[in-house]
């Protein structure tokens, strides 16, 4: 048996093993199986040190993405960008090494949708998938990103995250951020319920929202956007592109069944309610 694995805490409510099993089950990879691992930061180098020749790949959660990346022989010039390792491939000569494909999964999903180039953008929030986010916008997004945030120390985390990935980065307060929703582009990176205050702010003509959570879903902010015909993006949707580029890395397939996939998510979040 090939063995992979979603670690991380909280693990619970994760879909990763609900995404790659359907991908193994279309590829029929019967000999296969992900599991799900209560794993935290004190916990994880034990775990990576016990790894046999069986494993093939680990996806990684909060709180592990920076505490893995000492622990591997190399990462990808994606995940050095922002120092974040979501996926780890173990080759067949032992080596371990660490991607991110948060990023260019943030990049599929809105090229799905027809957004393949914005003139601006707005992220709100300032947590760990805002840099993310960020390194995203750094391939599509030609002029401006700007940022709302709580907090002096997360405006100058974000200018750094800015001259880093070289993205035009403008800082703003919380409190202004229905301001940022004209934009042609607007990534929620907050969690659940910190965007409710918008959804009576949504501008008429409203570009596109991704908003990455994906229980609850929607949130009232993406519910408003839709209802004003914005277009709209879920965490689903990043959830199933950056599972479909972990599972061509860990099986070695070129080509992973978005489509099932996809299905298999959205079966298992509406079976959550």
């Amino acid at each position: 048996m090939i063995r992979a694995a979603v670690l991380g805490s909280p693990i619970e409510h994760s879909l990763s093993p609900v995404l790659h099993r359907a991908a193994y089950q279309e590829l029929g990879l019967d000999d296969w199986s992900y599991d799900r691992f209560e794993i935290d930061e004190d916990a994880l180098p034990q775990f990576v040190a016990g790894l046999g020749p069986e494993w093939a790949g680990l996806s990684l959660t909060m709180p592990l993405k920076r505490a893995v990346i000492p622990l591997l022989d190399g990462i990808s010039d994606t995940a050095a960008s922002v120092e974040a390792v979501n996926t780890v491939v173990l080759t067949e000569d032992g080596r371990r090494l660490g991607d991110n494909t948060d990023i260019p999964g943030i990049v599929s999903a809105l090229h799905e949708r027809g957004v393949d180039r914005v003139e601006r953008a707005t992220i709100l929030g300032a947590g760990a998938t805002a840099s993310s986010a960020l390194a995203a916008l750094a391939r599509i997004c030609s002029g401006e990103v700007t940022v709302y945030v709580r907090s002096k120390a997360r405006a100058d985390e974000m200018q750094e995250w800015g001259e880093r990935l070289d993205v035009a980065v403008r800082t703003a307060d919380w409190e202004d951020a229905s301001e940022g929703l004209g934009a042609p582009l607007v990534i929620a990176t907050t969690p659940a319920r910190a965007t409710d205050w918008l959804a009576d702010r949504v501008p008429a003509g409203a570009g596109t929202l991704f908003d990455v959570l994906y229980d609850p879903w929607p949130t009232e902010l993406a519910a408003a956007w839709s209802q004003r015909g914005g277009r709209l993006l879920g965490g689903l949707d990043l959830l199933v592109h950056q599972a479909v580029l972990q599972v061509e890395q860990m099986t070695g397939r070129h080509t992973a069944p978005l489509a099932a996939m996809r299905a298999a998510g959205e079966a298992a979040l509406r079976s959550r309610h």
